[in-house]
């Protein structure tokens, strides 16, 4: 069965090397999106990147291969992503994190077999 829908896609960019306690920051986020009922979080492990700073952070460079860029994406519908917003904010304020958090509009095509939620 084939649904199409129009939804948000939030993007969060930070460091891995970011936790709160012993808890990733990453860990953290796609917990509490779960908890908070959103579709599906994916965290993607970057290679390479910098940020605000201007520190490249790099796989090749030993000393700063454990704080490597992460991406997390979460797609839903735009008022659970918007909920789910000052919930990053008391995250990345207790994690002490420095990031970057971009919004698109996102076309959803959900293929399922049986009913839709």
């Amino acid at each position: 069965m084939k649904k199409e829908m129009n939804a948000k896609l939030l993007r969060i960019f930070m460091g891995e090397s970011h936790k709160i306690g012993a808890i990733p920051v990453y860990e953290k986020i796609v917990g509490e999106a779960k908890l908070n009922g959103l579709s599906g979080a994916t965290v993607y492990k970057g290679i390479m990147g910098y940020g605000g700073g201007g520190k490249i952070h790099s796989a090749k460079v030993l000393a700063l291969a454990n704080d490597l860029p992460l991406i997390i994406e979460i797609v839903d519908l735009e008022e659970k992503i918007e909920k789910f917003l000052p919930i990053l904010d008391r995250i990345f304020e207790d994690g002490r994190v420095e990031g970057l958090i971009t919004m698109e509009h996102a076309e959803i095509i959900r293929y399922t077999i049986g009913k839709f939620d």
